[in-house]
């Protein structure tokens, strides 16, 4: 069972920049997708950004296209998610995924890093 832990949240002026990194214990195949998420207080958790561990194909929502950059280390286990150009409405919990397959939904989490955004 791969297990995520999360680093890099904290407290930026709009206009800055965060870097969060997720560091994946455990054996990552190809066959898996690499993703932030985030969820915002009263909101649902929403894809930001994900990564296809073997071709490095990636996704981003539309509301962080252009600001935001997902990559991944395969020798490392780590997938990192660059952000700039940050927005209040960046503010939330910010959580790194694993799908296993394309047939499964995103069922492994790691257990979240505050992002907050002020004006």
């Amino acid at each position: 069972q791969v297990q995520l832990v999360e680093s890099g949240g904290g407290l930026v002026q709009a206009g800055g920049s965060l870097r969060l990194s997720c560091a994946a214990s455990g054996r990552i195949f190809s066959s898996y997708t690499m993703g932030w998420f985030r969820q915002a207080p009263g909101k649902e958790r929403e894809s930001v950004a994900t990564i296809n561990w073997s071709s490095g194909s990636t996704y981003y929502a539309g509301s962080v296209k252009g600001r935001f950059t997902i990559s991944r280390d395969n020798a490392k286990n780590t997938v990192s998610l660059q952000m700039s150009n940050l927005k209040p409405e960046d503010t939330a919990v910010y959580y790194c995924g694993v799908r296993v397959s394309v047939s499964r939904s995103f069922d492994i989490w790691g257990q979240g890093t505050q992002v907050t955004v002020s004006s």
